[in-house]
């Protein structure tokens, strides 16, 4: 359901029911530093979104919450008792903090809230439709984490009073979702301070803008769920496995030779005494994916979920091998991202369609071709190859025993 920018505008404005100004609205400071600093100061530079703040006040730093004295304040002219919202100015605080881009001070009292996991409408501005489970930039202010949608929970209609079932967005459509961020975020909820309760949503690859977000509340899950710190690290499973976990993440078109290579890889490394597990597409789809389909929208969630299990195995110290179509760029990055720096390998399986087809043992081409099957990569629905992966095998010059070799003294550095 499309809306016109005249329809989106008054719906910002039915939903915007605050009439204070922003200099009654609460405190909310946040940083100029346009980067991450190690090194705590007393100096904090930043800019008043609402609210005032007078030399003597209580401040909150968030996200950690640590609770410092105002003792100087300095605007463009020189040194002020109090200052009020749409001014930058520097503070001298009673204690050191981190004054790195996302830090936000707040009344003491009456802080925003922080969470990972929100409910917020989306008035979706991207060409590209909205796909949950794919991960976006999120920005705030001066706060920019990682965002997955994890749920569209509905689309509204045209009269806003009425919303309806949907797996995705297009252009101009409104939906209401529940988003996740890797990181927590500061927010006011949009109906009480709109300068801190909207957010955009950007493309990871081309920065242009996805989405404007507004925020409704946290999720509670994301207040009661906290991560567990573990005794046993990674580094002491991989240390107990004399080895180098790994995710090597097979990539290409249905009957590539994905599987077969990769297959072949695993017995090599059995044979070398390495310890590592195979998660094939086929097998994936018989348990923990079964309730997907082969949607552009399935497809993302899909390798979401092998990758966030991908990544607990090579907590455990395991060399992990995955063969998937993975047709999206985007959603490789992103498992690529959940790995530590080094322990991602992407195995472009670079086999041509017409070859792919004339090997199709199963009649799956033949039946995309007919009607018979959609959204099949290659036919109907989209393969995105890898621009750089860490190995390429050609198929038509290299074969599977070769090509296993290959990536086995990739895995091990010899």
């Amino acid at each position: 359901m499309n809306h016109s920018r005249e329809t989106i505008l008054s719906y910002l404005n039915q939903l915007s029911v605050s009439n204070l100004k922003t200099s009654e609205l609460p405190l909310r400071i946040i940083s100029k530093s346009g980067k991450s600093q190690k090194e705590e100061s007393h100096e904090f530079s930043g800019f008043i979104l609402t609210g005032e703040i007078a030399i003597g006040d209580s401040v909150r730093v968030l996200p950690i919450g640590k609770l410092v004295k105002v003792k100087k304040i300095t605007g463009s002219e020189g040194s002020l008792s109090q200052a009020f919202s749409d001014q930058e100015i520097k503070l001298i605080l009673s204690a050191k903090i981190n004054c790195s881009a996302g830090v936000i001070l707040a009344n003491s009292d009456n802080p925003p809230q922080v969470a990972d996991q929100l409910e917020s409408t989306l008035i979706w501005k991207g060409n590209d439709e909205m796909l949950p489970g794919r991960e976006y930039t999120l920005r705030l202010q001066s706060q920019e984490v990682n965002a997955t949608i994890t749920d569209l929970k509905y689309e509204i209609n045209s009269d806003f009073e009425n919303h309806f079932a949907s797996k995705t967005l297009s252009l101009n459509a409104i939906g209401v979702c529940n988003i996740s961020t890797d990181k927590p975020i500061c927010f006011d909820p949009y109906i009480q301070n709109p300068e801190l309760g909207q957010f955009g949503l950007f493309d990871k690859k081309t920065d242009s803008v996805m989405a404007l977000g507004l925020i409704h509340f946290a999720l509670r899950r994301s207040q009661n769920i906290h991560w567990q710190a573990l005794e046993i690290p990674r580094e002491a499973h991989a240390q107990q496995k004399y080895q180098q976990p790994k995710l090597i993440w097979f990539t290409g078109l249905s009957g590539s030779g994905k599987s077969t290579i990769a297959n072949l890889v695993e017995k090599k490394l059995y044979a070398l005494g390495k310890h590592s597990f195979l998660l094939d597409g086929d097998n994936i789809r018989h348990g923990l994916n079964r309730d997907l389909g082969f949607t552009d929208v399935d497809r993302v969630e899909n390798i979401r979920r092998v990758g966030e299990v991908a990544k607990l195995m090579t907590d455990a110290g395991l060399i992990v091998l995955a063969a998937f179509i993975s047709p999206f760029r985007s959603e490789r990055n992103m498992v690529r991202n959940l790995m530590n720096e080094g322990c991602f390998v992407e195995v472009f399986i670079n086999t041509p369609l017409i070859e792919a087809e004339r090997r199709d043992q199963k009649g799956l081409y033949k039946k995309a071709r007919s009607g018979n099957l959609k959204n099949f990569t290659g036919i109907d629905s989209p393969y995105e190859p890898p621009v750089k992966p860490e190995i390429t095998i050609d198929t038509a010059v290299m074969k599977a025993e070769d090509s296993a070799e290959l990536i086995v003294k990739n895995i091990l550095g010899i």
